[in-house]
């Protein structure tokens, strides 16, 4: 499993992987951290008291805190927080004599608030569950604070049975070369094979997005990876050292598509409508497009951004999440085993599972049940065959609308005229105008 995050400034997630401890229902001797913040609690004495993040699950937890209160025998109460308003009401739930047990640190500046509020969790049994440690969250004295329990992914969508008609095999596209040689091909034999490499990389502001911001991810995340020190908070300067690398992708995208480069930037393509259409093999997307490409699609997948940087066969998903399960340090012993015992019922009984993963789309877990999601299910396969999670570090970029807006501009005249001028003005926007943004908004 990955250690290496001790940051996080993620936005959002959705897709939670739930695992639940098998509970044994008699006495349990607690939960003990490698801190040993926690020792030996007795879970069957404590209650829980989880204040939850997400409305659009509350009715879930709703039940699945009588169903294990009834069982166990541990009162379990589940409080959830208005939209939007989670931080202001985690302040003042927390300053009652009776606070929440359970609780979220979703990033780094939370870490910084809520933090010495957390016990550690290393080496408690709900960290023992999890299939990765990239969605966890360290303070500066290396505690691992809170467990990410949910996340969504982006990558690369593939339709299984095009590449295969094209005379490919998914299962060895392990690396850029491999992705470009197969996606070259296809583009060269579009009029034979009747579809294309990839969906068009529309510039306008319902499709820049994905080029500005997710893409862009391949050289934050690879700067972040060489130097983590840097990047535990947005950093002042960005070296663009990937930027080659993100060029490799995005020269793929846009010269073996439907759409040549010099028609992108006024949009109107619908790239989602090639692929679920059978038009294109590839599509950059994300994990919250399931739904809607499976129904045309069925046996979709997802790979990750292969860019030809070095070792990217171990890389999986763009992955992230700011949903994070954190234990109350303030409260007894006793309720903070109950509050371990109940998250790990969560994420390993089969029921509690299933129900939590129906909601949330995947949980990375050992025994949380596999949801309907098939890109949150390919996310899950590569962490639990230890692949490298790549980050959400575009989070970061400072300024975000006027520096994406610069991006689109740049990418724009170099799609006009693809030489090594309009590409420097890519790379201007992208280094230069990542200073000049963060200089705006921090002075």
């Amino acid at each position: 499993m990955s250690t290496k995050l001790t940051r996080r400034a993620f936005l959002g997630g959705a897709g939670l992987l739930s695992l639940s401890l098998a509970a044994c229902g008699g006495s349990s001797s607690g939960s003990e951290s490698s801190s040993g913040e926690s020792s030996g609690g007795d879970a069957t004495k404590g209650s829980v008291y989880w204040l939850n993040f997400k409305p659009e699950i509350d009715e879930t937890l709703q039940s699945l805190a009588k169903t294990y209160s009834d069982s166990k025998g541990v009162p379990v109460k589940v409080v959830t927080a208005a939209s939007g308003t989670y931080d202001q009401t985690l302040t003042s739930e927390m300053e009652k004599s009776e606070p929440p047990t359970m609780f979220v640190i979703g990033n780094q500046a939370a870490v910084k608030t809520w933090g010495s509020y957390a016990i550690d969790l290393k080496g408690t049994k709900i960290a023992d569950e999890g299939t990765t440690d990239d969605f966890n969250l360290y303070d500066d004295e290396g505690r691992m604070v809170s467990q990410g329990y949910c996340y969504e992914s982006f990558g690369i969508i593939a339709n299984p049975e095009l590449v295969t008609k094209a005379g490919g095999d998914l299962g060895t596209i392990q690396s850029f070369d491999a992705l470009k040689t197969l996606a070259e091909d296809i583009h060269s034999r579009a009029s034979e094979l009747g579809f294309d490499a990839f969906a068009p990389a529309d510039m306008d502001d319902s499709n820049s997005w994905i080029y500005t911001g997710h893409l862009a991810n391949i050289d934050y995340f690879y700067e972040a990876k060489a130097d983590p020190d840097a990047w535990k908070e947005c950093p002042p300067t960005i070296t663009g050292d990937y930027l080659p690398n993100y060029k490799n992708l995005y020269d793929l995208v846009t010269n073996n598509s439907t759409v040549p480069p010099t028609d992108l930037a006024t949009g109107g393509h619908d790239p989602q409508t090639a692929f679920t259409d059978g038009k294109v093999a590839f599509m950059l997307q994300g994990s919250w497009t399931y739904g809607d490409v499976s129904e045309k699609v069925p046996d979709a997948t997802m790979i990750p951004y292969y860019c030809g940087v070095d070792g990217e066969e171990k890389a999986g998903l763009n992955s992230g999440t700011e949903n994070c399960w954190a234990v109350n340090s303030k409260v007894s012993e006793d309720d903070q085993a109950a509050t371990i015992d109940f998250m790990v019922w969560l994420v390993t009984d089969p029921d509690a599972s299933k129900e939590l993963v129906a909601q949330l789309g995947s949980m990375p877990f050992i025994n949380a049940q596999k949801g309907d999601n098939g890109f949150l299910n390919d996310a899950e396969e590569l962490n639990s065959a230890d692949c490298y999670t790549m980050d959400w570090d575009f989070n970061f970029q400072p300024n975000v609308d006027e520096y994406r807006a610069a991006l689109v501009s740049a990418l724009n005249t170099y799609n006009g005229d693809q030489n090594d001028s309009n590409w420097a003005g890519v790379q201007s926007a992208f280094v230069e105008g990542w200073a000049t943004n963060y200089q705006k908004v921090n002075g």
